[in-house]
């Protein structure tokens, strides 16, 4: 077994921008679910890790259009 000193410098980092990735999508997913109300959304996006995926259809799919500002 590879120990974590043994692994490239670039596999680490490549390892460590998907897990900041992977959190910040969830945890902007998961604040829109909750402010939703969409509660199934919000127990998949806490469970499941997809790296990123499942926050992003979860986003894409409920986007709300911005409202026009009243001058």
């Amino acid at each position: 077994m590879q120990s974590l000193s043994d692994l490239p410098v670039w596999l680490i980092i490549v390892i460590a921008l998907l897990a900041l990735f992977d959190s910040v999508m969830k945890l902007i997913a998961l604040w829109k679910a909750a402010r939703n109300n969409h509660l199934a959304w919000f127990i998949c996006l806490a469970i499941f890790n997809t790296i990123g995926i499942l926050p992003i259809v979860y986003l894409v799919l409920n986007k709300q259009k911005a409202l026009p500002k009243a001058d």
